[in-house]
């Protein structure tokens, strides 16, 4: 009985690989089920060994994306076309097992004829591919072969050593230095703001769909004269060097690198003009930032856009909560943000320094906030966190706590009329586009709740904005009175949130709460729903009619 069960269990097997082999009526199919006996036994018959699938795959394709030396060697031995190409991106054999890091298989391949200068339909080359898998042997067998460590794919102009400093593959970032990739080379640049139809057209129609716009280009007045698009404020994509993707991904060996290898910290990206350091630091690489400061960086260097690393630091730490993903690695970093503050104030960091622009990365292009921070210094930054602790570092390291943003072009309750046609009823004095708008008192009271999903997207520090503003008042003796832009002042803010604690403070502390702003509305219409979807505080409201504010009953999401 047991040898007529093995002599069964042993039948099925023979002709279960009998059925495997029948079934395979081509290489092809035989290569991509990894049936060498399949395949030789094809061969034999004279069955085509070229043979392409209706997306350009042959067998020598699956062979090679497999590892599988053995059969890429019977492939070739039968004749198989190593330039055999996909119909879509035009991958090679080749390609396929450099990005695997089949070294065994690229030197089968490279021996068998394969070009090792051929690219996809984006201009990548084996030899990138290879830098992206990491493997040294692949590298080293492509570059042996002829491979251009400097070749630039046509897409994004990339080099091999950028591909493999953003794949963090720190074996292949050296062995590529050494065969002389070029550490300053930089990507493509990518203009947006000259974008053709139809990527035009669609930043233009997304731009209409946001009444609060995307704020201008300042602080230079004579430009300060429109809204500017998204994809403006963007302004350009690419101009990274290999340090540059490295520090963008946080791959600190890396980085260290490509640093002793020459790269230079300081260099600046001709796209935005970021140098390593703020591109570190807007993504929260606060270990890194640490590195590059102690190998020179420049700690007042800045993108176009005025941002610097102090203030990157604090708009990464409180960064808003967004439609889309935020970076998240300041919270895993060793060193803290406000210890990595004052590494930056200490290696001469300028604690007054100010945006040109609206920083487009704070809110993308949905922002709720409701604020232009055109003109912010950290110290602003640090107040509309909430963030004690950092306005006071700041102070100690001559931070002016008096500095407000500048008003921009464009934006709604100005006063101007421009946009909605308000007419400004408040006496207040205009303000030009320019001048002074936003102070840290108003903003660290809640500036932008009036104007609709502010709530939804502001984060502060866990002590929470009453902690801020009585700081700003009790020790930097900000002024509760003062109005910003809009006719605003402190207690709107806080009457915009239904904050009744703070609103108590503030009157403690002589705030006016008949104050009017330039629309009209009075602190307690902002306790009253002054816009669609933004709920009215009973209690606020309450408090504020008691106080003598007059309730217009003009509540818009009631």
């Amino acid at each position: 009985m047991a040898r007529r069960m093995m002599w069964a269990v042993g039948l099925a097997v023979a002709l279960g690989a009998a059925m495997v082999t029948a079934q395979a009526t081509t290489v092809l199919e035989a290569a991509r089920h990894g049936d060498k006996d399949a395949v030789r036994a094809l061969l034999k018959q004279g069955v085509d060994v070229n043979a392409a699938e209706g997306d350009g795959m042959t067998a020598l394709h699956w062979a090679a994306r497999a590892g599988d030396a053995e059969l890429v060697q019977m492939l070739l031995y039968a004749g198989a076309n190593v330039k055999a190409a996909t119909r879509l991106g035009a991958y090679t054999p080749l390609m396929m097992a450099a990005q695997a890091g089949h070294s065994a298989v690229v030197a089968a391949l490279v021996s068998g004829g394969s070009d090792v200068k051929a690219t996809s339909t984006t201009g990548t080359t084996p030899l990138m591919f290879a830098a992206q898998s990491g493997d040294p042997r692949t590298v080293t067998m492509l570059i042996e072969g002829g491979s251009d460590v400097n070749a630039r794919e046509t897409a994004m102009e990339q080099t091999p050593l950028m591909f493999a400093a953003a794949y963090n593959r720190v074996d292949v970032v050296k062995l590529l230095i050494a065969r002389g990739a070029d550490i300053k080379a930089t990507s493509k640049v990518v203009d947006l703001t000259k974008l053709s139809s139809p990527e035009e057209e669609f930043f233009r129609r997304r731009a209409a769909q946001q009444p609060q716009g995307s704020g201008p280009r300042p602080p230079d007045v004579p430009g300060l004269t429109r809204q500017f698009r998204y994809n403006e404020l963007v302004g350009t994509s690419g101009g990274f060097s290999p340090l540059h993707f490295a520090v963008r991904q946080g791959h600190a060996e890396v980085v260290k690198a490509l640093v002793e290898a020459g790269a230079d910290v300081n260099q600046v990206n001709p796209g935005d003009k970021s140098t390593p350091l703020i591109v570190a630091v807007i993504n929260g690489y606060f270990d890194i930032g640490r590195y590059l400061l102690d190998k020179g960086a420049d700690p007042n260097m800045a993108s176009d856009n005025g941002v610097a690393p102090l203030y990157a630091t604090l708009n990464v730490q409180w960064a808003p909560k967004a439609l889309y993903p935020q970076p998240r690695a300041y919270l895993q970093q060793q060193i803290t943000y406000l210890d990595f503050m004052k590494v930056l104030l200490e290696k001469g960091a300028n604690p007054n320094h100010r945006l040109k622009r609206k920083v487009w990365y704070s809110g993308y292009n949905f922002d709720l906030a409701g604020v232009d921070e055109i003109g912010a210094t950290p110290f602003w930054r640090a107040a509309y966190g909430g963030d004690v602790e950092a306005m006071k570092l700041l102070v100690a390291h001559g931070a002016d706590p008096t500095i407000p943003t500048i008003k921009p072009a464009g934006r709604p309750r100005t006063g101007d009329g421009d946009r909605f046609n308000i007419q400004d009823v408040s006496g207040i004095p205009p303000v030009p586009v320019g001048g002074p708008a936003v102070t840290p008192l108003q903003a660290a009271a809640g500036v932008g709740y009036a104007e609709g999903f502010a709530a939804n997207s502001h984060r502060y520090a866990p002590s929470g904005l009453l902690a801020a503003v009585k700081y700003l008042v009790e020790e930097t003796g900000a002024d509760v009175n003062a109005a910003d832009h809009e006719g605003n002042t402190a207690l709107h803010n806080a009457a915009a949130r239904g904050d009744v604690e703070m609103i108590k403070y503030l009157v403690s502390k002589g705030a006016d709460v008949k104050r009017v702003n330039r629309e009209g509305q009075t602190t307690a219409d902002m306790a009253n729903g002054p816009v669609q979807r933004t709920q009215p505080f009973p209690e606020a409201l309450k408090l504020l009619e008691s106080l003598g504010a007059k309730n217009n009953h003009k509540c818009v999401s009631c």
